[in-house]
């Protein structure tokens, strides 16, 4: 059974462009995994602690060697590594806040680049033959002929970081000009049909 591991980053609710798109993602995977099964993982409803000295000295330390504490310290860390090692697939969305991505996802980042656990010893990525679907909303518009096309960090950062994993089966589905739903110049419905098509059910056949 087909299991994906979907990260979920923006506060807005229902009123989360982001999380539109991946409802649409998500549903179309569905149509091609009848049988599988969706994990998700919320960052705004359960916010991650940021990694602190304590931490760093538990990550320092072979793990035969641990204090209870820190076994304590990781043990989060370790449940979101386990989350993530579990999963055939991975979709991470977000907004972009000041041109990258917010510092709860950067969070979650930090807990599962695990030496030993997910990125060798050798710096060589441990996750491969996994894919990961990247979406993200965002009020700029970066295409090649924008004035601020070498900001667009966030979609470059996170490919970066999943390939340094491993995970080089990368597809980015970035909402540019997310800004025209909030200032009512789009629906939100027909944005994200502009940007995620709706799959017809015929084509899992």
């Amino acid at each position: 059974m087909p299991k994906i591991l979907v990260v979920e980053t923006s506060p807005r609710g229902e009123a989360s462009i982001s999380r539109q798109l991946t409802k649409r993602v998500i549903s179309n995977w569905r149509l091609l995994n009848q049988d599988g099964e969706v994990i998700t993982r919320d960052l705004a409803v359960a916010a991650l602690p940021h990694v602190t000295m304590p931490w760093l000295s538990a990550y320092f330390t072979p793990p035969n060697t641990h204090t209870p504490d820190m076994a304590a310290q990781l043990r989060l860390s370790d449940a979101l590594v386990e989350e993530l090692l579990a999963a055939d697939e991975l979709v991470i969305a977000t907004p972009v806040y000041n041109y990258n991505i917010p510092a709860s996802l950067k969070a979650w980042i930090d807990h599962i680049v695990r030496k030993g656990l997910t990125l060798g010893f050798d710096g060589k990525g441990l996750l491969t033959g996994k894919k990961a679907t990247v979406i993200i909303a965002s009020g700029g518009i970066y295409g090649a002929a924008s004035p601020i096309e070498h900001l667009n960090f966030a979609p470059r950062y996170l490919e970066s970081i999943l390939n340094v994993l491993g995970i080089t089966d990368v597809t980015i589905i970035h909402g540019e000009g997310a800004k025209a739903v909030d200032l009512g110049e789009a629906t939100m419905d027909k944005f994200v049909d502009a940007v995620v098509p709706e799959m017809k059910r015929s084509a899992a056949a």
